[in-house]
């Protein structure tokens, strides 16, 4: 029996559903894309609560398998489809890499989004969010600096 195309349930405006959409691409593994309106509440729809209890995208169906958590959804592909590393060879890169998809999908991106950012008053989101993405990605552009043109 043939492997089904695998499923990327996505909202274009989610920066986590991006890392997955490029690394997918980047390996050349072909996929649908279902669409999750999150500004409209269609993940917390029954149907797709029961998918993804976590009410979060990116939510990834491949390999009889399915994934949510776009970093752990990046090391499944990388480790199941290693034709096209997204990763370098020598372990200190590799950790170097690491840190900066950390620095990102830890430190700036979930502070940032709408989960958190509905917490607050509407008149200080904004502010809140334009803080923590500047503060983190100073700090991503020095860990860059080492590296730049090598493999990031």
């Amino acid at each position: 029996m043939a492997q089904s195309r695998p499923i990327l349930y996505t909202y274009f405006r989610s920066s986590c559903s991006a890392r997955v959409r490029i690394a997918l691409n980047y390996k050349g593994i072909d996929y649908e894309s279902r669409a999750v309106n999150l500004l409209k509440g269609e993940q917390t729809s029954n149907d797709y609560t029961e998918l993804n209890p976590s009410k979060l995208l990116p939510y990834l169906v491949i390999d009889g398998n399915g994934l949510s958590q776009s970093v752990a959804i990046m090391e499944y592909l990388e480790e199941a489809y290693p034709g096209k590393p997204l990763l370098p060879e020598e372990p200190s890169q590799r950790a170097h890499v690491r840190a900066i998809v950390n620095a990102i999908s830890c430190d700036i991106q979930p502070l940032q989004n709408m989960r958190v950012l509905l917490t607050l008053p509407e008149e200080q989101r904004e502010e809140y969010a334009r803080k923590i993405i500047s503060t983190g990605l100073a700090v991503v552009e020095k860990m860059l600096e080492k590296t730049a043109g090598d493999f990031c």
